[in-house]
């Protein structure tokens, strides 16, 4: 089986043509590949997968086997997938994922791509929840990208315990289905510093999910401008939120790092 390593600021994933076969156990497989010393190592495995209402279907499994329904950094990486590979031509693609159908508007250097703009889909923003974390309490801003989030305004998110306080607030009996985690800081009406617990993997690098769902939250309070930097441990995002169609636009890079060959 062949693989591709990528990353989109750091947030990595193991790429599977799928096209023509599904591997079985993907749940399995996702483990076993993305465990750092004895796979390949990443967030989880991206399957490409063909599609009956899109040019393509994007599969996510996260690091631990649970199936992800959406992954920002993942579906730049995906558009770039798909046209270095040869698997399509066109520079604007519709992806299926579980959350629908997403748009990308692939970001072209010497005929190779380098990133994208992804239309994220329209923000469900809920009522808040007052959440009770080792002795601390957290105000979770809900937002809803097609998969879960809880954004928390903290003073400065590097100070954090992001490995006792990111699970705590992941499980919390409030989120059953478990929850993805964002602590966040406002610089300034452009932009802010994002540290982030992702369901299923752990602390990432970057979530593109989150920093959509985050600059939401923010957005909405009156505190960022609707366009805004996300500063995030792998780089930064650009997002925007259209105040006509109430979608959300994130614009960032994707980078393969190698490829490679299942040994067995």
């Amino acid at each position: 089986m062949n693989f591709t390593k990528m990353h989109g600021l750091g947030n990595d994933y193991i790429f599977l043509n799928c096209m023509e076969a599904v591997p079985d156990d993907l749940d399995e497989l996702a483990r076993r590949l993305s465990d750092r010393h004895f796979g390949i190592g990443g967030d989880g495995i991206i399957c490409v997968c063909p599609s009956q209402r899109a040019d393509f279907k994007m599969r996510i499994f996260n690091a631990d086997g649970s199936e992800g329904a959406m992954c920002g950094n993942g579906i730049r990486c995906f558009g770039k997938y798909v046209y270095d590979k040869g698997l399509t031509d066109k520079a604007h693609l519709t992806v299926e994922t579980l959350s629908g159908n997403r748009e990308l508007s692939l970001m072209m250097e010497d005929r190779r791509v380098t990133g994208a703009v992804v239309g994220m889909g329209i923000p469900d923003l809920q009522p808040p929840a007052e959440i009770a974390i080792k002795g601390m309490t957290y105000t979770a801003n809900l937002v809803s990208m097609g998969n879960p989030h809880a954004v928390i305004e903290v003073e400065d998110p590097a100070a954090l315990d992001l490995q006792a306080v990111g699970p705590a607030v992941e499980r919390h009996p409030v989120f059953p289905h478990r929850v993805n985690v964002e602590f966040v800081r406002v610089l300034g009406r452009g932009g802010m510093q994002m540290r982030v617990w992702e369901r299923g993997s752990g602390e990432t690098m970057a979530c593109g999910t989150g920093a959509c769902a985050s600059a939401a939250a923010m957005m909405a309070a009156g505190k960022l401008d609707r366009d805004a930097k996300v500063q995030l441990a792998g780089g930064d995002l650009l997002v925007r939120w259209d105040e006509k169609s109430g979608q959300m636009f994130m614009t960032g890079p994707a980078s393969t790092v190698f490829d490679g060959k299942l040994a067995d």
